[in-house]
């Protein structure tokens, strides 16, 4: 018998429950789904707009009000409303404390677990508290324009998050009492928006230009028969649209020679220039000049600026999204000539300069603008919803990590287990041993980065592996496995497996690395390459040295009876040089010294181990 939903509240029959698409964004957010009938993906209307601006406020008695009823309140009442909080998921307080100038609301530090914390009144609220307020009515929405049970989504990110954002997104999603069926990068979701690769026979290279509010990011995408492959993903998770307005902002001050201190002290003044320079953008992106008379407790008169002043303003910024996509097509080994066609993603790809950068670095193809760019992401993550419910089987989705991922041996190192730009699901294994004889736990420490020592990379958890046998250094097998998800999200588990102990676990965010750090990972990797390598090789050469004096201290100690005393002498010689030279700067020497004690030691090794053999085979016949 099938079953039917009842909306208890109503009294009424309700249909099947829909999954849908949402965008989730820092200045916007959207709800889409595809047509039972025609599959076509609609963005979904409420008293005819389908944007919902990304805005909380919380009325005297702590109650939620999202979208533009809340936007209304950002001059009335700033304290108590909260915009761009995109910005600060998945980020601890240490990475958003400089850039807290830029936001007019009270931004605390937190614990770990819910990164920073911001208060409103008396009551404190996470990120994810919020993102989860804001979808929570996206789903109401939904189920109220479509008279049906909304339960599951497709939520979109910058192809740029990282593990944490990723984690905090799909957190947000269940606390609104959504089940998060994937994670998809924005840039992908467009490209599926606009219908390419629906088309079974159609081929082609994809560069998805996606520049949002608070967020930027460019993806290579391969189109061949139905699959989405993701060839190099780059971008900026702290650059958009809000830093043309910071721009414009910080000019105006300028003019009137107003001081940021004062400036920020007046938190509904600021918030009127900030909403004022929002309005100026738009306008300039269809106008030469922009005036307006506002009238503010520390300014009264007239702001105005040309469209020159201000494409000279945001000239900067649109380099840096310039620099990413040149880095994006290097990682994906292709040259600008192979690319067919450009997608521009995000409201704030409306700027004309915008569109004239891009256009001038792809050669002058023509750029794919034709949906509406605020809409189009969630087109696509509705357009993936209806992959996942099994009403489209002609599309697959291949996305790819931005970073690599590793866990720390011997000296820091990192070894690399999944490699960026690996296409995700993915799983990688690998083994390790001991270094110390009697170790029945070993601590597993796991990195995200590109960089050769872990000091450099970003931690994202750790775990002990507890009760391994007592056996000698070297012989206890650990197998260690990364399983990476769709929505690139990592699980970790390793297992000994002589003895059959196991722990897995599901990385947690771990915090404390600055925006600078996350977004000049890729960069600082490059030009440290050279002397990353050089500095890998001097710490395993050392942890070589370290491992043969310990083993042959072992060995001596051990077998003294027997051993000469020129071959003890000779062998604590060369000890001694091989431990002097671990203090200097010279891998060669250490090198040298290395060869020396193992030339020096192996004929005494061979007698001693050939004696033992002879005498474990005395009085056995071999057959």
């Amino acid at each position: 018998m099938a079953k039917i939903s009842i909306d208890i509240n109503k009294g009424t029959l309700k249909k099947d429950s829909f999954i849908v698409g949402i965008d989730l964004g820092t200045t916007n957010s959207l709800v889409a789904y595809c047509n039972p009938a025609g599959g076509e993906p609609i963005a979904l209307s409420q008293n005819n707009a389908t944007i919902v601006p990304s805005i909380v406020y919380f009325d005297e008695n702590n109650l939620p009000v999202v979208g533009e009823k809340a936007k209304d309140n950002l001059t009335l009442t700033p304290e108590r409303t909260i915009y761009s909080v995109k910005r600060l998921l998945g980020r601890s307080f240490s990475d958003i404390h400089a850039r807290q100038q830029k936001l007019h609301y009270k931004i605390i530090e937190g614990d770990t677990e819910d990164l920073v914390k911001i208060k409103v009144g008396n009551k404190f609220y996470s990120p994810i508290d919020l993102s989860a307020i804001i979808l929570r009515e996206l789903k109401q929405r939904a189920e109220k324009v479509l008279n049906a049970e909304v339960s599951k989504a497709v939520i979109t990110v910058p192809a740029y998050f990282n593990d944490s954002q990723r984690q905090a997104t799909r957190d947000a999603g269940k606390m609104a009492g959504l089940d998060v069926l994937r994670i998809v990068n924005e840039p992908t979701a467009a490209s599926l928006a606009y219908g390419i690769g629906l088309d079974k026979s159609e081929n082609k290279t994809v560069a998805v230009y996606d520049l949002g509010g608070g967020t930027f990011d460019v993806s290579i995408l391969r189109i061949e028969e139905g699959v989405f492959e993701v060839l190099s993903t780059h971008g900026d998770t702290f650059l958009g649209g809000d830093d043309f307005d910071q721009e414009l902002v910080s000019f105006w001050l300028k003019q009137l020679g107003i001081g940021k201190e004062k400036f920020l002290a007046n938190v509904k003044s600021a918030q009127h220039l900030r909403l004022l320079a929002e309005k100026a953008k738009k306008t300039l992106s269809s106008s030469e000049f922009f005036a307006e008379y506002i009238k503010t407790e520390f300014y009264s008169g007239e702001l105005r600026i040309s469209k020159d002043d201000f494409e000279k303003l945001i000239s900067p910024i649109i380099a840096r999204t310039i620099s990413s996509c040149q880095q994006a097509v290097k990682d994906a080994g292709i040259s600008i000539k192979e690319i067919d066609e450009v997608i521009m993603v995000g409201g704030s790809t409306r700027v004309p300069s915008v569109v004239r950068a891009v256009k001038a670095f792809f050669e002058k193809k023509e750029l794919n603008n034709s949906f509406n760019p605020d809409e189009v992401v969630a087109l696509g993550a509705a357009i993936e919803a209806d992959v996942l419910s099994g009403n489209r089987k002609d599309i697959l989705l291949l996305d790819v990590t931005p970073l690599s991922l590793g866990i720390e041996t011997l000296g820091g190192l990192m070894d690399f287990l999944i490699n960026r730009n690996s296409k995700v699901p993915c799983k990688a294994t690998r083994q390790y041993t001991t270094s110390k004889d009697g170790q029945t736990g070993i601590y597993i420490n796991i990195y995200q980065g590109e960089r050769e020592m872990v000091s450099n990379n970003r931690k994202l958890g750790e775990f002990e592996l507890k009760g391994i046998p007592s056996m000698p250094a070297g012989l206890p097998k650990l197998e260690v496995t990364f399983l990476l998800d769709a929505d690139g999200i990592l699980t970790v588990d390793a297992i000994e497996l002589r003895s059959g102990v196991k722990q897995e676990i599901r990385i947690k965010p771990a915090y404390g690395l600055t925006d600078n750090q996350v977004e000049n990972m890729l960069l600082e990797s490059m030009k440290n390459a050279t002397t990353d390598m050089e500095v890998r090789m001097m710490v395993e050469t050392k942890t070589e040295a370290e491992q043969l004096i310990s083993t042959t201290e072992r060995f001596m100690e051990k077998n003294k009876s027997i051993l000469k005393t020129t071959e003890i002498e000779g062998t604590l010689l060369l000890i001694n040089e091989l431990k002097s030279s671990l203090n200097l700067a010279d891998r060669n020497l250490i090198l040298s010294n290395i060869e020396k004690l193992n030339d020096f030691s192996r004929p005494y090794a061979e007698r001693l181990m050939d004696s033992a053999v002879s005498q474990s085979l005395k009085g056995n016949k071999i057959v």
